[in-house]
């Protein structure tokens, strides 16, 4: 038993950080509280990705509609996360530091395929799925250089911004934001912002802590366009936040 948690906590952190903690007791080593913290944060953030857009996909499936939602939006933001996941997953940084790009690859996949349903060309949906899970395959699978992959990580931060910025055009053009989930719109900023601080310590990347800086910014004014259409129209059909 005492062998199993050492394995346990040694994987979770590392052999130093296991003596300062549990064999010299130094429960206030610095380096190893923001390891742990960073830890703690990492596995948090994945958790509540499992959930963080289902609130956003229950609201687009009752209403039949994906009315205020931008598809471009959608699809940069995919386009972000993906690269990202698959950036991270090869070169080999902790699974706490990206894990939940997967679930995030899941849901706003679903939400894109959705929104294309709800929309004018229905059949498009299954066209997109077929090739994103492709696209997706050949990135994860190692089949893409990693020079490649930098790159696409490199652009994530123009666009990450102008995926957000397209949403915060069209909030302001409809005077709301329709189908757009408020817990969604909220647990993204709060885990962007946490990633900034796992990300340098976990994998010391700039490209990787720019990105979530500049997402961290677009979440903000997000969020902050949510606050302000609170109580105002969403659609002709008066939909609330969920």
């Amino acid at each position: 038993m005492v062998e199993y948690f050492r394995r346990s906590a040694v994987a979770l952190l590392n052999e130093e950080c296991y003596q300062e903690f549990f064999e010299k007791f130094n429960f206030f080593h610095v380096p190893c509280l923001k390891l742990a913290l960073s830890k703690c944060l990492g596995y948090a953030i994945i958790a509540g990705s499992v959930m963080v857009k289902v609130p956003q996909i229950l609201k687009i499936t009752r209403a039949k509609s994906a009315e205020g939602l931008s598809i471009f939006s959608i699809l940069l933001d995919l386009f972000a996360i993906t690269s990202s996941a698959a950036y991270q997953f090869n070169m080999g940084f902790p699974f706490s530091a990206w894990g939940e790009g997967l679930f995030l690859i899941l849901q706003t996949a679903a939400i894109a395929a959705l929104t294309l349903y709800h929309g004018p060309t229905p059949h498009r949906a299954a066209l997109f799925l077929a090739a994103y899970v492709a696209v997706t395959g050949l990135l994860m699978g190692g089949a893409a250089p990693v020079a490649l992959l930098w790159a696409m990580q490199v652009l994530n931060v123009p666009v990450v911004i102008a995926g957000k910025s397209l949403q915060a055009l069209a909030n302001y053009r409809n005077g709301g934001t329709g189908q757009l989930s408020a817990a969604t719109g909220f647990l993204l900023l709060a885990g962007s912002l946490a990633r900034i601080f796992t990300s340098v310590q976990e994998t010391g990347d700039a490209t990787v802590v720019l990105t979530y800086v500049a997402a961290s910014a677009v979440n903000a004014l997000i969020a902050a366009q949510i606050v302000y259409y609170w109580r105002g129209p969403t659609s002709s059909r008066g939909d609330k936040r969920q």
